[in-house]
C-alpha cells in the first residue's frame, strides 16, 4: 500500500527531470511548490500529515526526497528508524527530542532553515507548532518503528464495545 502511494504520487507531483543522453537523470526541477500533489503520509505516520515525494521512491532501496506538511499540534511519538533522516525545516516550527519519553521541556525548537540528523536506530520523537512543512532525505527504505508498540498507528485499536 505505502508502495503505491508513493508511486502515485512521485508520478503525478510536479517534479520535472531533464534526462543526460545516457539515461541519467541530470536535474530534478521543482518549478513550484504550489504544483507539488500531497498524498497521504505513510500508514506507519500518525494520520494528518500529508507527504510529496521530490525524487526516489522513499519504500525502495536508494536515495529519496520527500516533503511531509503536519498540522498545528502533530506529535509523533518516540521512534527510530533503520536509516539516518536528514530534515530540514521549510516553514513553522519542530519541536524535536531524542531519548525513548516524550519530554516537552527537552526539545529543541527548530524554525525555517533549521537542520538536524537523525543518526540510525536514535530514539526520538517530534510535535509542530504551526501547520509545519518538512523536507527529508535519506537512503530508503525508509520505515519507523515506535519505542512503544500501542504508539504505532498500524497496530489494531482494541475495540472498547
Amino acid at each position: 500500500m505505502l508502495k503505491l502511494i508513493l508511486a502515485g504520487v512521485l508520478l503525478l507531483g510536479g517534479v520535472v527531470k531533464a534526462e543526460e543522453a545516457g539515461g541519467h537523470a541530470a536535474h530534478v526541477m521543482v518549478a513550484s511548490p504550489e504544483e507539488l500533489v500531497w498524498g497521504p503520509a505513510p500508514p506507519g505516520l500518525p494520520p494528518g500529515s500529508k507527504l510529496a515525494v521530490l525524487t526516489g521512491n522513499p519504500a525502495a532501496a536508494g536515495p529519496y526526497t520527500i516533503r511531509a506538511w503536519m498540522p498545528d499540534g502533530y506529535k509523533v511519538p518516540p521512534h527510530w528508524h533503520p536509516t539516518d533522516e536528514n530534515l530540514t525545516v521549510l516553514s513553522g516550527t519542530l519541536h524535536a527530542g531524542m531519548g525513548d519519553t516524550f519530554e516537552p521541556a527537552k526539545a529543541a525548537k527548530l524554525g525555517p532553515g533549521s537542520f538536524v540528523v537523525m543518526e540510525k536506530q536514535m530514539r526520538h520523537w517530534v510535535w509542530t507548532e504551526g501547520d509545519t512543512v518538512l523536507q527529508i532525505h535519506g537512503t530508503g527504505p525508509f520505515s519507523i518503528t515506535y519505542v512503544n508498540p500501542a504508539d504505532d498507528p498500524r497496530q489494531p485499536k482494541p475495540d472498547v464495545n
